[in-house]
C-alpha cells in the first residue's frame, strides 16, 4: 500500500503570540495585566495546527532560533504536529495581543520579523525537498521576513511543481505577486489583495469574479478563494461560480480566521471531496475561529455546527428561488 503524501505548510516569519488582558490602555500608567497565554504563531503553524484538529497529520516546516525559538517548538509540538525546523542563529520574534476588557478592543502590536541568512534561506529549500513521500500539498503562509527576498514563494512554487505538489500561497504585496507568476494551485485573496494583484485601485462587488478569473486566464491559478470577511467568500474557477454565506456568529477576535480557512479548504481537498465542499469547510473553519478570543483558533464541534448551518442554507436558498 502506497504511503499517502503529506500536506506540509511552511513559515518562515513565525512568532511566539503572547496574550493578555488589561481593564483599559492608558499612556504611563502602569497597567496590570492578567497571565498571559502563549501560543505558537506564524501563518503556516497555524494551518497546520488547524488541520491537525480537523484530524490531519500535517508537517510544519518553520524557523526557530534562541530562547524564543525553543519556546515555539515546545508550543507546536504540544499540539502533536510534526516539525521540521530549521534553525536560525537570531531569536524568534514575541508579538503582543491585548485585549481592553472594558470595551472588548483588541490591540495587536507585532515584532519585525528575524532576520535570515542566505544559509539558512538555502537550508529552508533543502528541508522541502528532503521530506518523504513528497506532499501533495505546500501551503506557505505569512510575511516574508528582513534577508529573504520577494521572490522566495515563487521559488518555492516552482519546487512544488517538481514533487507534484499543489502549491498555496497566502500572503500578501510583492511576494504574492511574484508567486503568481510562476503559478499556484488555489488563491485566497481577500478584495484588496486581489484589487492589487490585478493592477487596480478598488473593486466593486460586481467586479469581483471577473477579477478573479482574469488571475485564471493568466494561468497564476486554478481557483480564487476571495476572502470577504462577514460576507462569506466567493469561489471563482475557470467555469463557476458560488458566493458562500458566513455563518452569524459572535466575534471575540479574528487572529487566525484566515488560516483556519485556508486549513479547512486543504484539508478537504486532501480527503478527496470537491472544491464547493472545501470552501463550505473553509468558511465554516474561519467564522468558528472568530468565536474564541486571542490566536485560539477554532473548536471542532463550532466547526460541525457551522457547516451544518450552511449545508441547510444552501438547501433553503435553493427552495427559495424555486
Amino acid at each position: 500500500m502506497a504511503t499517502k503524501r503529506p500536506i506540509v505548510t511552511l513559515t518562515v516569519n513565525p512568532a511566539v503570540d503572547k496574550s493578555t488582558t488589561v481593564d483599559r490602555l492608558v499612556p504611563d500608567d502602569k497597567l496590570r495585566c492578567e497571565k498571559p497565554q502563549f501560543e505558537a504563531g506564524g501563518g503556516g503553524i497555524n494551518v497546520a495546527k488547524a488541520i491537525h484538529r480537523l484530524g490531519g497529520e500535517p508537517i510544519a516546516v518553520f524557523t526557530a532560533g534562541g530562547p524564543s525559538g525553543q519556546r515555539l517548538q515546545a508550543l507546536v509540538k504540544a499540539e502533536k504536529v510534526d516539525v521540521r525546523i530549521v534553525e536560525t542563529k537570531e531569536w524568534t520574534r514575541e508579538n503582543l495581543n491585548i485585549v481592553e476588557t472594558t470595551t472588548s478592543l483588541q490591540y495587536r502590536f507585532s515584532m519585525p520579523g528575524t532576520q535570515l541568512m542566505p544559509t539558512e534561506i538555502e537550508a529552508i529549500i533543502d528541508t522541502l525537498e528532503e521530506i518523504t513521500p513528497s506532499p501533495s500539498f505546500i501551503i506557505a503562509s505569512g510575511s516574508l521576513p528582513p534577508g529573504v527576498p520577494a521572490d522566495f514563494y515563487c521559488q518555492i512554487a516552482t519546487l512544488a511543481k517538481r514533487q507534484g505538489a499543489k502549491f498555496i500561497a497566502d500572503t500578501s504585496g510583492e511576494s504574492l505577486r511574484l508567486a503568481c507568476q510562476a503559478g499556484v494551485y488555489l488563491l485566497k485573496p481577500n478584495i484588496s489583495e486581489l484589487s492589487q494583484l490585478i493592477g487596480v485601485d478598488k473593486l466593486e462587488m460586481d467586479e469581483l469574479d471577473e477579477a478573479a478569473r482574469a488571475l485564471i486566464i493568466r494561468n497564476n491559478c486554478e481557483i480564487v478563494v476571495i476572502s470577504m470577511g462577514a460576507m462569506g467568500a466567493m469561489l471563482v474557477t475557470s467555469d463557476y461560480v458560488e458566493h458562500i454565506p458566513a455563518p452569524p456568529v459572535t466575534k471575540k477576535s479574528t487572529v487566525g480566521a484566515g488560516d483556519s480557512m485556508v486549513a479547512g479548504m486543504v484539508w478537504t481537498l486532501s480527503q478527496g471531496k470537491s472544491i464547493r465542499e472545501a470552501v463550505r469547510m473553509g468558511v465554516a473553519c474561519g467564522s468558528a475561529a472568530t468565536m474564541n478570543p486571542g490566536s485560539e483558533l477554532f473548536k471542532v464541534n463550532d466547526v460541525n455546527r457551522l457547516l451544518d448551518w450552511l449545508n441547510r442554507y444552501e438547501v433553503r436558498y435553493a427552495s427559495a428561488i424555486r
